[in-house]
């Protein structure tokens, strides 16, 4: 498995080239960013060479359009999902990341259905650069009340809304946040295949209640109670080899010094790893 960071939980890192430097520097392999800010500066041959210089590959894109909405902003989306995947393809990455919210405003069973259209339009786009589209489930407990009706919230149920999809490059994005606060055990990801995990994100949640623990209270990986060594160990025996990226989503950003919240990533993956029997 390949370790990763995102933007959440590495403080004010002042660029995209200083993300990919100082990730190299603390033992990091993959990013997740927007690569367009750099192809637009450096082109894709330059973008390409400072990844490689630094050793680090383009872990997964966010999905950018919106499907939770409009036809009409679905569609303007359609043009810069074409655009940013054809960079992305050629960077190598191969994962595009969007999260499912566990309640809808909207009428459920009308918003599955325009979802499902949308998203497969998106997955077949994705599928024309060789890249996968990974579908969140949210876990935390106050978000599956915080709108009107009840969505999805569990792996299993986004396996069913996957076939229901029915587009091949199409699988989960794991989150350990989500696993906890759904009550999951090491046992339900033994339960998966390894090729129905596209991506994966790791944080920590605080010793509260699970019924509790709100989607920005994460810290970060072996500070916290979730059994993190026994999620990795889980990912590990399935065969999953992808991107465990950090992801610390918070009420406020942190304001300590970009290297020194990068020194706590990196001892957070250290210990979490390690524990694992993964290494360190």
């Amino acid at each position: 498995m390949l370790r990763g960071l995102t933007y959440a939980g590495v403080g004010a890192v002042e660029s995209d080239e200083q993300f990919i430097q100082l990730a190299a520097k603390y033992g990091f392999q993959a990013v997740d960013l927007d690569p367009s800010n750099l192809v637009e500066r450096l082109g894709l041959e330059g973008t390409n060479e400072l990844l490689q210089q630094n050793g680090i590959v383009l872990g997964a894109i966010g999905l950018p359009v919106e499907w939770r909405t409009t036809d009409e902003e679905f569609r303007a989306g359609l043009v810069k999902l074409t655009k940013l995947a054809a960079a992305a393809s050629v960077l190598g990455c191969t994962a595009c990341c969007t999260y499912i919210l566990p309640s809808t405003d909207h009428n459920p069973a009308h918003f599955m259905a325009v979802a499902t259209r949308r998203l497969r339009i998106c997955a077949q786009v994705l599928g024309a650069y060789n890249i996968r589209l990974a579908l969140e489930f949210v876990g935390p407990h106050h978000l599956r009340s915080r709108w009107k009706h009840p969505f999805i919230w569990t792996p299993a149920q986004t396996l069913d809304w996957m076939a229901a999809i029915a587009e091949r490059n199409v699988g989960l994005l794991y989150d350990a946040y989500h696993w906890y606060t759904n009550g999951l055990t090491i046992s339900d990801i033994r339960q998966l295949r390894a090729d129905q995990i596209v991506h994966v994100h790791i944080n920590d949640a605080p010793a509260v209640p699970v019924h509790e623990v709100l989607d920005n209270g994460r810290v970060y990986p072996g500070e916290g109670v979730i059994d993190l060594a026994g999620f990795l160990q889980g990912l590990h025996s399935i065969g999953y080899e992808g991107v465990v990226a950090q992801e610390i989503l918070t009420a406020t950003q942190p304001t300590d010094a970009t290297e020194s919240l990068m020194q706590r990533s990196r001892a957070g993956f250290d210990k979490v790893f390690g524990a694992a029997g993964l290494g360190t």
